[in-house]
């Protein structure tokens, strides 16, 4: 739908909860001169006790029309997050009733995290009976009630939040950490990740002295806190990317410095098949990886050339091959659904290949128009442009996100960790299947945030979460690699202070300002 002038008015600022809904619906501002179907919309909020009052006023042709919905808060939901959900829902009924407009999946349920929501319900007691049973019907119906999302995403959303907590659950002290390696042979058209093309010998020698320094001074913030590393993740960009001596000296020192008894999972992403050689696999084996990601993304070459990967599908299966013969460790495969030029009969294609090989855990992502990435930039003049990249529509995108959970449930994979992007195709979900027994422990707690995450490397956060005040304390090194070497003394400094505040009853949390608010 599209108007020429969009007013957001009323006392508190909706903003952000209003435009939500916009986007998901596609109701958009057009230019001054381009066609459009209202010459104006006004949408106004307001909170009267505990009830949100939505009113709606459309004007065309010189005519205007008033619409509103009202809804009353729950009394044990917290009233600011519960007046945004119920801002966004009587929008979301406003148009989708009067305008004709399409019903999307996940309805208002717009955070990145979504089965948090539900886990913390789950911790208040909701959906569970007297018995400490589970009731997965109730909860399902909440999540309906409250979010206007379709009862499958309902039901995805509550298997996946339910098969979590027994990882989530894991202890205080346990944490993960992160490695940031920010090197890429080239770039995607799709990435928005803070990625360097692979540099010269002298910078990846300098930013192996920097890095050296970092770890060794989390190392020493670990051992002086007891805490307990549960798991470790090098990822970046791609880490494989590095020459192999470089590589090596990156898994001994990481190794040194973090690997002990308590380690339940070491990953290393290697997503980029062309990265993975044998002396490279050898030195994954001799400390002691235990999960490896090879991400081809799609099975069509077509493909991989218009997108940037500069390798071939039969890489794909050599490398996947060659980790296979070398280690009993778990790997992962990524792939995207939504990419130029592909319809349904390509992605089935792509998954059927990627399951003749016999993965332990399979990503599906559904593709999105990062802020940062080549495709965005291209497009941020003019959305029209996409028709040149031969993009699937949203209906084709989610006939592939539902073959997907068909063909890998038929093949006995779980969802095991879910989360949403902005801007995504289809405005599905991005999901982690895996063979039962396998799910990645990193990427639960990474996404429950419920668990002290460590990062160090260039485009690393450190995330503490302060769990009964819904908080999460967080600090970000740079993502420029320039600027991350220059100051890294300082993001090291930042990082300790932080952790003693976590640590030590005197200091108080309040002296940290960057926080970021649990999802709702």
């Amino acid at each position: 739908m599209k108007i020429k002038k969009i007013s957001i008015l009323g006392g508190n600022n909706f903003s952000k909860v209003v435009n939500d809904v916009l986007r998901s619906l596609k109701v958009e501002a057009v230019k001054k001169n381009d066609a459009a179907d209202f010459d104006g919309l006004e949408i106004f909020n307001e909170l009267v006790g505990k009830r949100v009052i939505t009113r709606l006023k459309v004007m065309v042709g010189g005519r205007e029309y008033f619409f509103r919905n009202s809804s009353l808060a729950r009394p044990d939901e917290r009233l600011g997050a519960e007046v945004n959900r119920l801002v966004k829902k009587n929008l979301y009924r406003l148009l989708v009733n009067n305008f004709s407009l399409d019903c999307v999946p996940y309805g208002i349920l717009h955070g990145v995290r979504p089965t948090k929501i539900i886990q913390r319900w789950l911790r208040e007691g909701f959906g569970v009976t007297s018995q400490d049973v589970i009731d997965r019907d109730r909860i399902c119906r909440r999540v309906v009630s409250d979010f206007l999302t379709t009862r499958d995403k309902a039901d995805l959303l509550t298997e996946v939040a339910i098969r979590q907590l027994p990882i989530i659950n894991a202890g205080d002290k346990k944490i993960g950490v992160y490695v940031g390696i920010p090197f890429c042979k080239t770039r995607c058209l799709y990435c928005s990740f803070p990625a360097n093309e692979l540099p010269a010998e002298d910078a990846i020698a300098e930013f192996m002295t920097t890095l050296t320094r970092d770890i060794e001074a989390a190392a020493q913030s670990i051992k002086r806190y007891g805490f307990k590393v549960q798991t470790i993740y090098i990822g970046g960009g791609t880490p494989s990317a590095l020459p192999e001596s470089s590589f090596a000296e990156m898994l001994e020192l990481v190794h040194k410095n973090f690997y002990g008894e308590d380690v339940e999972e070491f990953t290393v992403e290697c997503g980029r098949p062309d990265t993975i050689s044998a002396d490279k696999i050898a030195a994954m084996k001799q400390f002691n990886v235990t999960r490896v990601s090879v991400n081809p993304q799609t099975m069509h070459q077509r493909t991989l050339d218009l997108i940037g990967r500069k390798h071939t599908v039969e890489d794909v299966t050599r490398a996947f091959n060659q980790l296979r013969a070398a280690g009993d460790w778990l790997i992962n495969m990524d792939l995207i659904i939504g990419l130029p030029g592909e319809r349904l009969g390509d992605f089935k294609e792509t998954l059927r290949q990627v399951l003749d090989l016999k993965p332990d855990d399979v990503t599906i992502h559904s593709l999105a128009i990062k802020r940062g990435s080549k495709l965005q930039t291209r497009l941020a003049d003019d959305l029209n442009k996409l028709e040149d990249f031969d993009l699937p529509s949203d209906e084709e995108v989610r006939l592939m996100a539902e073959h997907a959970a068909k063909v890998l449930r038929g093949e006995k994979f779980l969802p095991y960790y879910l989360y949403r992007q902005v801007y995504m195709k289809g405005q599905v979900e991005n999901v982690g299947w895996c063979r039962r027994g396998a799910e990645g422990i990193y990427n639960v707690q990474m996404m429950g945030e419920r668990q002290i995450i460590l990062g160090v490397g260039s485009a690393a956060s450190t995330k503490i979460p302060e769990v009964k005040a819904g908080r999460i304390w967080s600090v970000f090194t740079a993502k420029d690699l320039k600027t991350y070497l220059n100051d890294f003394e300082r993001y090291i400094a930042q990082r300790e202070k932080f952790l003693a505040a976590i640590c030590s009853p005197v200091v108080k949390l309040e002296k940290f300002p960057t926080i970021s608010k649990e999802e709702d």
